[in-house]
């Protein structure tokens, strides 16, 4: 077979570095005497995740967490553009059906073996076989072992979406011994173990989750750009507190009992910008939207989605959702403006359209009759829960019986599985780098997205010959899915915010906040 070299190569660029200081002494057993940093990262999560078993979970507090120790094939960088990690380099076919992976020589686990194509091959089988961003174009696809440090990777199709998907932080590709791998279960992973410069230490239900370097660590010799490039510990050990109180997390920040808190209330901004010690940390999350429930129930019929889409004020929902406009943007498009190469505005007539005598008529044509209509939310995250609130206001005011169910994040992502127990959810999509990986268009995800002319168009886009003929496609299924089908309504984009310490020096965000490279002041 004719191969054409294409080598992924990394980007040399440094990562923006967010930098502070204290110059105050202190008796704090986790200081190091010597670099005067202290030894410990303390860190304030909103909720606990599912698992750490990344390939099986869409949760965001699993991707930032587990990332410190698990490590992919290929990842992205500043740009979301796929960049090698533990593959060293990638050749490509002529027909883009063969992939062949390159590793690394001399990279560890965190149990001392030596990661090879063994591992990856039961790994990413793995990853085919629980992810749900993988799509059309894995089917079939199969990884094998060339030798001791190649992977060769045959599609039954060529996709130009290919190593994107592979190199997602979303249900990322985690590679694992082979061993834990085959000894997994239906519940998951037993072992967590992973090639990455923070190793698994405990994990304390409804307490903390700890991590602790890795000593062995085989860096990539390349800056660091995103997640991709080099890699450094630079404190020993990391606690991620189980923290679900907003309030606990920014005073916890203000007292120095953490060093880092996420999801702090939007309505808190100016504070974390005036706080002398303190300083706000952006990272661009994705989009915050509402997923009907097409399996059952009143959002299963298309007039009552239009109904409801057409109802809302998206302006006043993100303003107080969000409280400053620094924080969030206005968008139609289902895959974010940050990922340029994807973005579209086809549909976007059908969004904001601030119209309650359409959405009333439509209400009419839908049959409603005064049921309840069931948005399920949360507090644990405050924007979901201010939207919510919002929209109960703006549906109360045409006439829709609209009752709030709260619930706690886990019994809500367990909940959104039940078909009977919602009608619409309010959640966020964080981003991805391709629309195949958007699980709002699964019809395995939550309400399911039942549609036979926009499973179509997904599945031509991810098995189209080139990128210039899938954006076109998505373009249409873009617009389709606006005018004629309406599985979700996108509310716009934003950023999360989280809360610094002026000790903590380095940290920056992509898909999350990045903990390697980070350190702490005394």
């Amino acid at each position: 077979m004719k191969f054409i070299k294409t080598k992924l190569i990394f980007t040399v660029l440094l990562a923006v570095m967010l930098t502070g200081c204290n110059s105050e002494t202190t008796d704090d057993p986790g200081k190091d005497e010597t670099s005067n940093k202290q030894d410990t990262l303390n860190v304030a999560l909103v909720t606990q995740p599912p698992t750490l078993d990344q390939p099986t979970t869409t949760a965001t507090v699993a991707r930032d967490t587990a990332r410190l120790m698990f490590e992919t094939l290929l990842t992205t960088d500043s740009e979301y553009k796929a960049v090698p990690m533990l593959a060293e380099s990638v050749d490509t076919s002529e027909d883009n059906k063969t992939y062949t992976f390159h590793l690394r020589k001399a990279v560890k686990f965190h149990n001392g073996d030596e990661m090879k194509a063994k591992d990856v091959v039961a790994s990413m089988n793995r990853w085919m076989e629980k992810s749900s961003i993988t799509g059309a174009i894995f089917e079939g696809a199969t990884f094998e072992e060339q030798d001791e440090y190649t992977v060769v990777l045959q599609l039954m199709k060529p996709s130009p979406l290919t190593l994107d998907t592979m190199a997602s932080a979303k249900m990322a590709a985690a590679i694992m011994p082979k061993d834990v791998v085959e000894a997994a279960t239906e519940d998951g992973v037993g072992e967590y173990i992973g090639t990455g410069p923070f190793k698994f230490v405990e994990w304390k239900q409804d307490q903390y989750i700890k991590f602790t370097k890795f000593d062995d660590y085989v860096p990539v010799e390349a800056n660091a750009d995103g997640l991709a490039g080099n890699k450094e510990a630079l404190v020993k050990d990391i606690f991620f507190y189980i923290v679900s109180d907003a309030s606990t997390r920014l005073n916890g920040l203000k007292t120095g009992e953490y060093d880092f808190a996420y999801t702090i209330p939007f309505d808190n901004y100016e504070q974390l910008q005036n706080e002398e010690d303190l300083y706000p940390v952006f990272d661009t999350y994705g989009e915050m939207l509402l997923i009907y429930n097409e399996n059952e129930g009143l959002s299963s019929k298309l007039e009552m989605r239009q109904a409801i889409n057409a109802a809302l004020d998206i302006d006043k929902i993100m303003m107080t959702s969000f409280a400053n406009k620094d924080l969030y943007w206005l968008q139609s498009g289902y895959m974010t403006d940050k990922v340029s190469n994807w973005a579209s505005n086809e549909g976007s007539e059908f969004y904001n359209q601030k119209d309650p005598e359409k959405a009333k008529k439509l209400l009419v044509e839908a049959g409603y009759n005064n049921e309840e209509y069931r948005i399920m939310t949360t507090r644990d995250y405050p924007q979901f829960y201010n939207a919510a609130v919002v929209m109960q206001e703006q549906l109360n005011a045409i006439g829709v019986n609209v009752k709030l169910e709260l619930y706690d994040w886990p019994t809500l992502l367990d909940k959104q599985n039940n078909a009977g127990a919602w009608d619409v959810v309010i959640t966020g999509s964080s981003t991805v780098t391709t629309p195949s990986q958007l699980v709002s268009l699964s019809p395995s995800f939550a309400g399911g997205m039942h549609d036979p002319k926009m499973t179509e168009l997904l599945h031509s886009l991810e098995t189209s010959d080139n990128h210039e003929d899938a954006k076109k496609i998505w373009d249409e299924l873009q617009g389709y899915a606006w005018e004629k089908h309406m599985p979700i309504t996108i509310l716009g984009g934003y950023n999360n915010l989280y809360g610094a310490s002026n000790k903590v020096e380095g940290i920056t965000t992509l898909s999350g906040p990045i903990y390697w490279n980070t350190s702490v002041s005394e």
